[in-house]
């Protein structure tokens, strides 16, 4: 499919970029079923790794917090600590995350981007706040992922992002509409 010159300039012209997550932005993040984490390895280089995530409460500024855990599926590593992402993330905390809709309908794609602080929410955090948000985002994570419900979150460690800019392009609508 070729498009028109104008309908390219109309599309491209609906790129975003701030701090806080509109409502159609949370919605098209919150209902993506993965995303990919980017963190910056040991020698600068960029580290990609899907992710399962969920997006908690924003903090008293107004900014969101994404969830993703250090689940049990098959890892190189048994300790969690231990993960290459989590060891950039303590070295670096800076990091993206990208949830993206491909469709052979160009009009209908769309990608949202990330940008934040990391860190990492132990099982046993001595913070209330820091106890509530695991608490939530492990039972977030649940309904959103059925397949954690035999999976042991509570007692394995978290990343939690600040998200502090946000960049979005394309139809971030529920269900935009076919190109006909």
């Amino acid at each position: 499919m070729v498009w028109a010159e104008r309908e390219w300039s109309a599309h491209t012209a609906a790129m975003t970029d701030r701090a806080i997550l509109t409502e159609v932005e949370r919605a098209f993040f919150s209902a993506a079923p993965r995303g990919v984490l980017a963190t910056i390895d040991p020698d600068g280089l960029p580290r990609l790794v899907p992710i399962c995530f969920v997006l908690g409460r924003d903090d008293p500024d107004g900014r969101s917090r994404l969830y993703t855990p250090l689940d049990e599926k098959p890892k190189r590593q048994a300790d969690p600590r231990r993960l290459a992402r989590v060891r950039d993330l303590l070295e670096r905390p800076s990091v993206s995350v990208l949830v993206d809709r491909w469709d052979d309908d160009w009009t209908r794609l769309a990608w949202l981007r990330c940008h934040g602080t990391a860190d990492l929410l132990e099982p046993d955090a001595a913070d209330v706040d820091d106890r509530a948000q695991r608490a939530g985002a492990v039972a977030a994570l649940r309904e959103k992922h059925p397949q954690y419900a035999g999976h042991d979150l509570e007692s394995r460690p978290m990343v939690r992002i600040l998200i502090i800019r946000v960049s979005s392009w394309g139809a971030l609508e529920a269900d935009p509409p076919h190109r006909r």
